[in-house]
């Protein structure tokens, strides 16, 4: 399979980066409410860092390879 450039990708990898970055802009706010407080602000900036890798990766529309790569391996398809 081969890479190919996907505005749509574009646009959906860059909302989950945003999302990614408010998190951990606002997380201590969001541990406090949702969480247990300051014991988990590491764990929510975490995922935040997380949640960005995952939205640079759709953003360049590197998932489609990855994600064919597992298949193919989990599978043991040649191709």
């Amino acid at each position: 399979m081969e890479w190919n450039f996907s505005f749509a990708s574009l646009l959906i990898g860059l909302a989950i980066t945003i999302v990614g970055g408010l998190l951990i802009i606002f997380h201590q706010k969001i541990s406090d409410f949702w969480l247990s407080g300051a014991a988990s602000y590491d764990r929510v900036k975490l995922i935040g860092v997380i949640i960005i890798v995952v939205g640079l990766i759709v953003m360049t529309n590197l998932h489609t390879l990855i994600l064919t790569w597992l298949v193919n391996i989990i599978f043991r398809r040649n191709g």
